[in-house]
């Protein structure tokens, strides 16, 4: 898996999918990237960690009772075990292996409430020192948490409301009525950044999709759905990177015959048509793992690591026979065309891209001259022929 992107664990857990919902209709991958996004950003998280370490152990020094020795205590063991599980989830990410998100998400959770006790303790203790601390330090917080979180906006609410919530719950018991002002404050301020949290996930996962949309349309041919010439070279070089010699690899080099008849006929709209049903007709001739990609015009190239040797040739003349079909434009509309197939194969004609498309090029320049809707197979190479010759027997010699 070296390279290649690593990949969280969507949350499986009720509370946790409720927690890291980002709204309907958001495609798999974006929901995946989104959840990736919570493990990252490693130096605010470890920034924060050590904040609440540092600043739960100095009010415990300061106050040493239990309610602040447990927050200390608990809130050391939280962090530790946050810090172990991103680390576990990395690696397993990195493997492709299942996460511990549902766990990472709750101890994050856990983390704000345990923030939000110690506000709340400080606050009611008459220590203004340690308050004034804490608060500043729960205040703080939440910037990071929007920050790291946004991409889950209901745990970026839920976590924010924890951290400082309980200040607000505090101010009754601190004999001031002033404070009891931050029973309107809070609420506003909690929800003002739960809904930037929000807005930020709906301009992410916004702009994710358009680069998801402008990186397939770079990909892939829009009148067709399939790869086009830029797709298919990603395609075949990815192969060729991961080819051992062990499984076959083939290039099948496909132009339709009669399709400018067709075209000039019954117009550019029936032509579109007719090269959708060829593409849709190829797509269910082919194997699963199979490429198809139309690299311009009526040209489309089929990329198999699956057949080699005899059944090439019987999977070329197969396409030829089903792709030579009717096919019905409209209701009053039926047309024919044929196809002409070349075919290059790894390692015979080349181990690179150009050698294979050149090879599998000129068995499709030899299907047409031989008559068309037929299949050709390059023939090999001559140093490939060559090594398939018999030996000669070595001359006696003479005593």
């Amino acid at each position: 898996m070296t390279g290649e992107t690593p990949r969280f664990s969507l949350p499986r857990w009720r509370l946790t999918r409720w927690l890291a919902d980002t709204g309907p209709d958001v495609p798999m991958e974006i929901r995946y990237a989104l959840v990736a996004g919570l493990f990252g950003t490693m130096p605010i998280f470890i920034a924060g960690l050590f904040n609440t370490v540092a600043v739960s152990l100095l009010v415990a020094i300061r106050i040493p009772t239990w309610p602040f020795i447990l927050w200390c205590v608990f809130d050391i063991l939280c962090c530790s075990a946050r810090l172990v599980v991103l680390l576990i989830a990395r690696r397993r990410a990195a493997r492709h292996e299942p996460t511990p998100t549902d766990l990472y998400i709750l101890l994050g959770v856990a983390w704000a409430a345990g923030i939000g006790f110690g506000a709340f303790i400080s606050l009611t203790s008459g220590d203004w020192v340690s308050a004034t601390l804490v608060c500043l330090s729960a205040t703080a917080m939440v910037g990071g948490v929007c920050f790291r979180n946004f991409g889950a906006p209901r745990m970026a609410g839920v976590m924010i409301a924890l951290t400082l919530g309980p200040c607000t719950f505090a101010t009754p018991f601190l004999g001031e009525p002033i404070l009891l002002i931050g029973f309107v404050q809070l609420p506003f301020f909690i929800y003002s950044m739960s809904r930037a949290a929000f807005g930020l996930n709906s301009m992410l996962v916004a702009t994710m999709q358009a680069e998801r949309e402008h990186a397939f349309q770079a990909k892939h041919d829009l009148l067709t759905g399939l790869p086009n010439r830029v797709g298919l070279n990603q395609a075949l070089k990815a192969s060729l990177a991961r080819y051992d010699g062990t499984r076959p690899l083939a290039v099948v080099y496909l132009d339709l015959d009669g399709f400018k008849t067709i075209n000039d006929t019954h117009g550019h709209k029936a032509g579109d048509r007719l090269l959708q049903l060829v593409s849709d007709r190829l797509r269910r001739l082919v194997r699963a793992g199979d490429l198809v990609a139309r690299i311009g015009g009526d040209e489309f190239i089929v990329l198999s690591e699956q057949v080699g040797g005899g059944p090439l040739k019987r999977l070329g003349d197969r396409l030829v026979r089903e792709l030579s079909q009717p096919y019905s434009l409209d209701d009053q509309v039926r047309v024919t065309v044929g196809a002409s197939i070349g075919i290059a194969r790894a390692p015979d004609h080349g181990l690179d891209l150009e050698s294979l498309m050149s090879a599998a090029d000129s068995a499709l320049y030899q299907a047409k001259s031989d008559g068309k809707s037929r299949c050709v197979i390059a023939p090999l190479p001559r140093e490939a022929a060559s090594r398939l010759l018999p030996q000669a027997a070595p001359l006696s010699t003479v005593a």
